[in-house]
């Protein structure tokens, strides 16, 4: 992998400090204020008036809503390091896994309301705390919410890189307003296929919105970047959960990777499926990945990017 500078803090120049000192950072604010009601921010384009009291398809409402937030030690390396990555869990998910291995928070089953000023807070304890970065997972549906409090957290004096921790179901429109407030992404690709995403995952035209939104992430960030301690700065992370049967359509995908986003791209190939939630309905999901799926996967991506870096 590349090795970043490393320049302090986040072992980089943080760019939203720059965009926050530009005035940048709060018109990015109100650009996406804009899409917030009626909503667009995710694909779904829902339109629910949340400012109004409507909640939207994913459930999320006028407030931001978190289940909990801390050092998180079971990330990937690169973004646990010595300190955890400081992850922020958001209730609620514009997608719906059968198989959701967090369905109390997806499902909001599991919340709390926070303020801007409450987010910014979170973000200084953890910086506080030694975390290598503020890890936004399921951010999607509050990004008004968490930009505003990162505007209080960098004049606080934020300095660590921002990950974006999300299922790949991402607006093209979101995104472009996120370039340069966002250091890493790490986007889940889940399925090459429409119907298994449709039957699974409750999303329309999965492939072809993901496989963009992926693309505009390296455009944006390049491949991932470390600092001479191995720990993430900068770039894109694909992670792609492999599911019984093939269902997620691995190997497709592996090419995609290779041919349209990056010959280097950094992926983790995760073997944690097992059936939660409601994949019970579904015989051919409700088991765990046999070993000689995982190794057909792992040679998948071999096979279609011998420069990937597998982690």
């Amino acid at each position: 992998m590349n090795l970043g500078d490393n320049l302090g803090g986040g072992g980089q120049a943080i760019v939203y400090q720059e965009l926050l000192e530009s005035g940048e950072l709060g018109s990015r604010l109100a650009r996406l204020r804009e899409l917030f009601e009626p909503c667009r921010l995710c694909p779904r384009e829902c339109g629910a008036l949340r400012l109004s009291g409507e909640r939207g398809e994913c459930g999320a409402g006028k407030e931001a809503e978190i289940a909990s937030f801390g050092p998180h030690y079971g990330e990937e390396r690169p973004l646990v390091g010595r300190g955890g990555s400081g992850t922020i869990f958001f209730a609620f998910c514009n997608m719906r896994c059968v198989f959701c291995q967090n369905y109390e928070i997806s499902r909001g089953d599991v919340r709390e309301t926070a303020t801007a000023a409450d987010l910014a807070e979170i973000m200084m304890d953890l910086q506080r705390r030694g975390c290598e970065n503020i890890n936004l997972v399921t951010p999607t549906h509050y990004l008004p919410q968490i930009v505003d409090g990162l505007i209080i957290a960098a004049g606080e004096g934020l300095q660590l890189p921002l990950v974006y921790n999300c299922g790949g179901y991402e607006s093209i429109a979101s995104l472009r307003l996120l370039e340069g407030i966002v250091d890493i992404y790490m986007p889940d690709l889940k399925y090459s296929g429409e119907e298994e995403a449709q039957k699974y995952s409750r999303v329309g035209n999965y492939p072809a919105v993901a496989r963009a939104a992926v693309w505009e992430m390296q455009r944006q960030v390049g491949d991932l970047t470390l600092d001479r301690k191995g720990v993430a700065v900068r770039g894109l992370l694909i992670r792609h959960l492999v599911m019984p049967g093939g269902i997620a359509g691995t190997a497709e995908l592996m090419e995609f990777i290779a041919r349209e986003v990056s010959p280097h791209a950094a992926i983790n190939l995760m073997k944690q499926y097992r059936p939660t939630y409601r994949a019970h309905r579904y015989p051919e999901i409700n088991r765990p990945i046999t070993r000689r799926e995982y190794l057909e996967a792992l040679a998948a991506a071999r096979e279609s990017g011998p420069s990937f870096h597998l982690l």
